[in-house]
């Protein structure tokens, strides 16, 4: 599904404003199939694999539980399954996130 301009420019932004949780992931992922700040429709998945359909998000403080959940529907409505991994588990053990993330 192709996102709207406005996404792709917002995608582009992000993936020079990564999070400290991001950059630790994607220096572990990068050159394994993962896309970052991959614009999806509406949505920016933080790492996204197209072999599989898989987004990976590192959930922060700022998250909603809430809209978080109706997302994550959303996009498994579309084909694409939600994993979710704290920051905090990122920062606490990077190497140990990234090696959960490839074994998916």
């Amino acid at each position: 599904m192709r996102a709207p301009v406005l996404t792709q420019k917002r995608a582009k932004s992000l993936r020079r404003l990564m999070s400290l949780p991001e950059v630790l992931i994607w220096t572990r992922i990068w050159g394994r199939g993962f896309r970052r700040q991959h614009p999806l429709g509406a949505f920016i998945l933080d790492f996204y694999r197209a072999s599989d359909r898989l987004c990976i998000e590192i959930d922060g403080q700022q998250h909603e539980l809430a809209k978080d959940q109706a997302r994550d529907a959303l996009l498994l409505a579309q084909g694409v399954r939600t994993v979710r991994i704290p920051a905090a588990d990122i920062l606490r053990d990077p190497d140990a996130a990234a090696e959960f993330i490839l074994s998916l």
